[in-house]
């Protein structure tokens, strides 16, 4: 097992976050939109198929 160096670990770890492509401002707020929107779609079909199930159980509960 190799040496644990602290220094020699920030070097690297230095060396490998340059060699990272980040992303722009735009593709970042672009991903933050995409995001938010999705998240709202989902939680509208979510929303929806809860309801649409308790309907469904309350009607089945009532038949007697």
């Amino acid at each position: 097992m190799a040496a644990l160096n602290p220094i020699k670990f920030l070097q690297e770890v230095r060396t490998e976050v340059g060699k990272v492509t980040w992303p722009s401002r735009n593709e970042t707020m672009i991903s933050t939109v995409m995001v938010l929107v999705m998240v709202t779609i989902a939680s509208i079909f979510f929303l929806a198929a809860d309801q649409i199930i308790a309907w469904g159980v309350q009607l089945l509960l009532s038949i007697r």
